[in-house]
């Protein structure tokens, strides 16, 4: 062996040594693979299905709808719904089968409660999570009072919001279970 494979050996040799000894004082990682408590489970788990199943207690009107969407929503979805610089959420119902179709909250969605669920787990987009029930509820309604689907006093809880038909309900193919009697 020559001076310089030599030198290459031990300068290898060296190099696997540091790793291996940096690897071992290397902190711990992220627990993948541990389980989590049923609380922590709990704390996340608020999908809302078509059924409204896991609905939280609380209501609210498209009337006091109205003063939290101007303060919290409007910046980015526009004066009643009508969008810029966000999608807007009103208007466009009868639309979808034309050359030109609008999909918005009213004209599209096929649940009220997706838009609940929605609302409560990404709105306000700079502060998701922030809404407290009753101002999500508030919204909801808001938002369907402006497609023209409730009426602005009806109240919006746990049993009314799955009871709202949506325009569009039939437009889609569900992979949600049938609702059990």
């Amino acid at each position: 062996m020559s001076t310089r494979e030599h030198i290459a050996a031990v300068a290898a040799v060296l190099l696997l040594t540091s790793c291996a000894s940096e690897r071992a004082t290397q902190p711990k990682g992220p627990a993948l693979g541990e389980p989590v408590a049923q609380a922590e489970i709990a704390r996340w788990d608020i999908s809302i299905p078509p059924s409204g199943a896991g609905l939280p207690k609380g209501s609210g009107t498209a009337r006091t709808g109205a003063a939290v969407y101007e303060q919290k929503c409007q910046a980015c979805h526009g004066a009643k719904g009508a969008g810029k610089p966000a999608d807007a959420l009103a208007g466009g119902i009868g639309s979808l089968a034309t050359k030109t179709p609008v999909r918005t909250v009213g004209s599209y969605w096929p649940y009220a409660t997706t838009l609940f669920d929605y609302v409560r787990r990404a709105m306000p987009i700079t502060n998701p999570l922030s809404l407290s029930d009753e101002e999500t509820y508030a919204v909801t309604a808001y938002v369907l009072y402006l497609n023209g689907i409730i009426g602005e006093d009806l109240a919006m809880d746990a049993q009314s919001l799955p009871q709202v038909r949506m325009p569009n309900r039939d437009g889609f193919v569900s992979d949600w279970p049938p609702r059990q009697k």
